[in-house]
């Protein structure tokens, strides 16, 4: 298995520093890898095709135990710790299909009132925007995405995705939309009261562009987007 993996992943590292990782020796792979390929490696290469295909349809959630049970519904013999061993030489490695939510355990700094009070209809663009983010889970972990949404036209105006939960995720995506949709002469931003809305980043650029912000979170239906 040591030499399998060598033999799939020497166009990525040295051979030598896998085989130094792996401790086996140089001399012993490059014997392996000239002998006639054996029935027990012909066999492997077709378990290793068949985990793959379980692990990815997973969404890679599954581990050893439910991966084998699909391995032997396509008509593969093997026993479960042979999956297991291919699986760890092969790098699949299952992650927790149940994650926890983030929490936002920020400071709030400002606490406004509630101007807009549930009133969602704007006469024109650029009178009433509301922002929010959400958290979307991918293989490298939690990414947040954060709006800008004008009441009018309900379209996004203004977007930005970070890796961590802070103000410059929300700053960035309300400085997209003033570069996008320039200075307003009376602006409402409403949002809810996380800290990165609250904070003191967020509040002196509101300022600095004399923009209304009432920071208590509204629940509505939405009305049909404006043409």
């Amino acid at each position: 298995m040591r030499f399998a993996f060598i033999a799939k992943h020497r166009h990525i590292w040295p051979v030598s520093g896998l085989c130094e990782v792996l401790e086996v020796s140089r001399s012993g792979f490059h014997a392996w890898l000239n002998r006639p390929t054996s029935a027990r490696d012909i066999n492997n290469a077709k378990l290793v095709m068949a985990i793959e295909a379980s692990f990815k349809a997973s969404d890679r959630t599954y581990g050893a135990r439910r991966v084998w049970r699909d391995v032997l519904e396509e008509g593969l013999t093997c026993g479960l710790h042979r999956i297991e061993g291919l699986m760890r030489i092969n790098a699949l490695r299952a992650r927790p299909k149940h994650r926890g939510k983030p929490r936002d355990d920020g400071e709030r700094s400002v606490i406004a009132d509630n101007i807009l009070n549930r009133n969602v209809q704007a006469d024109q663009p650029n009178q009433k925007w509301l922002a929010d983010f959400t958290h979307i889970w991918t293989a490298e972990g939690w990414l947040y995405v954060a709006v800008v949404l004008d009441l009018f036209s309900r379209r996004v105006v203004g977007w930005s995705t970070k890796a961590e939960r802070d103000a410059p995720l929300v700053l960035d995506a309300l400085m997209m939309a003033l570069w996008r949709r320039g200075k307003a002469d009376a602006l409402l931003h409403h949002s809810d009261r996380g800290s990165q809305y609250t904070s003191e980043q967020f509040q002196r650029l509101l300022a600095d562009r004399a923009i209304v912000a009432p920071s208590v979170r509204a629940r509505w239906r939405w009305a049909s987007p404006a043409q």
